[in-house]
């Protein structure tokens, strides 16, 4: 199913005619506009590089040049160009005129124009993810093309029920978005919801799915990223299953999926590929990477600053003689050393790979030692900033990562302040947060608070595929089962028998 839903068209420039609007495209050196003959009534317009030079030269301009051909009706039936169209209003021809399509217009007359698409389609090939890579499982990822990415969801969702509407968003990009659901699943409200943040979003141009999320997103002030966005066209089909909405820009290799979960952003689609004990440890040790990433340097500022007494004497000595020449406080050197990671982390992301590889990996090691060496930080700071650094690593949505990143500064920060309890105290402060976030209406810490006993087989833990009968409650959809439970199970039979 397609659908189309309209948005209140805005005026650029004072166009109010076909003529006006000629005269303001051939200011432009690739606008061309020019009579197919002396005896042909008909003229044509097109900007160049977005049109394909081989129709306008074997196609349009062969049917045009004909004696019989005098009207647009006629070369509507004849030129075998699909979609072709004959319009009058001056919004509707300049949309298409800058999408690529070829204006003919009968000389003398500005009432109607024939639209005839011909965009030249410039996009790099479907290839892998990466930055959701998996080991296992589908090997595509979405590109720069609304098309291909509708592509890629509709043969994995080949049902009727599969709905796309379309609309534009940007006042001058007026990039295409289409808004993604599946008919007597989504909960029509959450369809609305989206639909109408969509229709409100107000900006001169879009040109990524994320300006789009930054515009609807529930609180734009908040660190946390509230909904998901993915390359994986195999996550997009597994959130619709569940009852979520989704959207895709023209021009972003990305698509928004909602709402989202705090847990969601620790899931990895890899996850669905293995044994559920592989993918239940996994998740775990990504929990537990995540709190230690947190927490860790944390800990180390306030048990150095306020508590050296939960440490046991012959680690206590360790840290003393680590320390011992170190001339500042303890948050000083975390300080550093964090920095200095960001900095390394950040050089080896815009750098070529090769480069930027190549960077982490010597910059960590020399940086490292020297300032270990000069006395600048401790020893075993170092290593927990390493541990740190690699537990961060852990988080498979990147968004997610960047806010890890963050939040690890104001941990730091209580610590030094008021030791332990402020590590507690900037804990409840985040926790709070989080509570009261929220994802296209729905709570973000779904379904541990409001706490849903049947959606826990998801999220923390991993259960067999069998067990995740119902969809997610918390999204309210309209069939609640994805399958049904067979009543009997039949034993293994011996081949003998």
């Amino acid at each position: 199913m397609f659908k189309r839903f309209e948005k209140k068209k805005i005026n650029h420039g004072k166009k109010g005619s076909l003529q006006n609007l000629l005269e303001a495209c051939q200011q432009s050196t690739d606008f061309m506009s020019f009579r197919v003959s002396d005896r042909s009534p008909f003229c044509l317009h097109y900007v160049e590089p977005l049109v394909e030079e081989h129709l306008v030269h074997d196609e349009v301009l062969t049917h045009t040049k004909k004696k019989e051909m005098r009207t647009l009706v006629d070369l509507k039936r004849t030129i075998p160009i699909e979609k072709a169209k004959i319009i009058s209003n001056v919004t509707d021809i300049e949309d298409d005129l800058m999408r690529g399509h070829i204006i003919i217009q009968v000389k003398g007359q500005d009432q109607e124009v024939l639209s005839l698409p011909a965009e030249k389609n410039e996009q790099r090939s479907v290839d892998i993810p990466e930055n959701e890579f998996t080991v296992s499982g589908p090997k595509e990822a979405f590109i720069e093309s609304l098309d291909v990415n509708l592509n890629l969801i509709r043969k994995r969702l080949p049902i009727s029920e599969l709905v796309i509407e379309e609309t534009k968003v940007g006042r001058l990009s007026q990039s295409r978005v289409a808004i993604l659901y599946i008919e007597g699943i989504t909960d029509p409200q959450l369809v609305q919801t989206l639909r109408q943040r969509i229709h409100d979003a107000d900006y001169d141009e879009i040109v990524d799915s994320s300006q789009v999320v930054q515009l609807i997103t529930d609180n734009p002030n908040s660190q946390f990223p509230q909904l998901l966005s993915t390359e994986r066209p195999e996550r997009v089909t597994s959130g619709l299953a569940e009852g979520k909405v989704a959207f895709t820009v023209d021009g972003s290799p990305q698509t928004v999926v909602g709402p989202s979960n705090f847990m969601t952003f620790f899931s990895s689609p890899e996850e669905h590929y293995f044994l559920w004990p592989i993918s239940m440890a996994i998740r775990l040790i990504r929990i537990v990477a995540l709190l230690f990433s947190v927490h860790a340097t944390a800990f180390y500022v306030a048990i150095t600053s306020f508590h050296h007494e939960l440490v046991p004497d012959p680690l206590l000595e360790t840290m003393v003689a680590s320390r011992s020449e170190v001339p500042y406080p303890s948050i000083v050197e975390v300080i550093i050393l964090e920095i200095t990671v960001e900095l390394l982390r950040e050089a080896g992301a815009r750098l070529p790979s090769r480069i930027g590889q190549t960077i982490g990996i010597v910059g960590g090691i020399v940086i490292g030692t020297a300032v270990v060496e000069a006395s600048l930080a401790s020893s075993i700071l170092l290593i927990t900033i390493g541990i740190t650094a690699l537990a961060s690593f852990t988080t498979p949505v990147y968004s997610m990562g960047n806010t890890i990143r963050l939040i690890r500064f104001p941990f730091i920060v209580f610590a030094q302040w008021l030791g332990l309890f402020g590590i507690a105290a900037c804990s409840v402060i985040y926790l709070h947060h989080l509570f009261t976030l929220t994802s296209l209406g729905h709570p973000y810490l779904a379904p541990l608070y409001p706490l849903r006993v049947s959606g826990l087989k998801d999220t923390i833990a991993k259960f067999p595929i069998q067990k995740l009968q119902r969809r997610p409650g918390v999204l309210r959809p309209q069939k609640t089962k994805r399958f049904d439970v067979k009543a009997k199970k039949h034993p293994p039979r011996d081949i003998e028998e």
